[in-house]
């Protein structure tokens, strides 16, 4: 190469890179909305979930603060502070939103129709009326089904095994959600086949359900199934320790139950 082409080489580079650190400082940081229904921001099991989540975007090239930025939002189980909060992130008009549970979902749908959602933790999307079908999701949201319901069934089936007396369940759920409902539905349905009578026990309340706890306690060969809801996540201490003080075997839907001192459970690994 000649002097004057080297020169004029090195010219055109000292021009170029300037150039392209200031693009690379220009380009836009991208805005992801984090919404979680159940637990509170320092629930062991949140954060678990919260560092996965910044570990794999990490792998992906994607770091908070560098170039994207976090919103999380926490529903903390109750409605109206979940509609309250995702009204909130919908007005940040970020990228996209993660929701987290069943409860967080609808109320997000519903104060964006544009934003892209992906949601994790959610029962039954179709049945539920948040994706027209799996393979065809339709509108602004996709994401990954927490179970089938048939999983519901092993809860009692499990509760079978471990206390073989038992002939009556109490099923500990949130019946304004529509997994709440099927979830039930599908325990109702395996009950006669191993003879065992079960009725459904509100979360919505605490006091409400100690009362009917301790109502169904005072008769023998009982125990309690508790199904999955943002409710029961978070009223999880309360559950746990309403078996223990009346001697109940339980079947809980997560590991955290066992973690924080229940019986047994049996359910997917939402970390993963």
């Amino acid at each position: 190469m000649k002097r004057r082409e080297f020169i004029t080489l090195l010219g055109g580079a000292a021009v170029a890179w300037p150039l392209a650190v200031e693009a690379q400082q220009s380009d836009p940081v991208r805005r992801i909305g984090v919404l979680t229904g159940g637990p509170r921001p320092d629930d062991q099991d949140a954060q678990a979930n919260i560092a996965a989540f910044l570990e794999v975007l990490q792998q992906l090239g994607w770091a908070d603060g560098r170039n994207m930025r976090i919103d999380y939002r926490w529903g903390l189980g109750q409605a109206d502070t979940i509609r309250k909060q995702a009204a909130e992130l919908a007005a940040l008009a970020p990228d996209v939103i993660l929701s987290s549970g069943t409860a967080s979902l609808a109320p997000l749908m519903q104060a964006t129709p544009v934003v892209p959602i992906v949601f994790v933790n959610v029962a039954d999307p179709v049945g539920g009326g948040f994706v027209d079908s799996l393979s065809r999701p339709g509108g602004n949201a996709t994401g990954f089904m927490q179970f089938e319901y048939d999983l519901s069934g092993k809860w009692l089936k499990l509760l079978k095994q471990i206390a073989p007396n038992v002939t009556r369940a109490v099923v500990i759920r949130d019946p304004a959600l529509p997994s709440g409902i099927g979830q039930f539905a599908v325990i109702q349905s395996v009950a006669p086949s191993v003879g065992v009578e079960v009725r459904p026990v509100s979360v919505r309340d605490v006091a409400e359900l100690e009362r009917a706890i301790a109502a169904f306690a005072r008769s023998p060969n009982g125990g309690p199934i508790v199904t999955s809801s943002a409710l029961t996540a978070r009223q999880r201490e309360p559950i746990i320790a309403l078996a223990a003080r009346h001697k109940l075997p339980a079947v809980y839907y997560r590991r955290y139950f066992v973690t924080t001192g229940g019986l047994m459970s049996y359910g997917y690994d939402l970390v993963d």
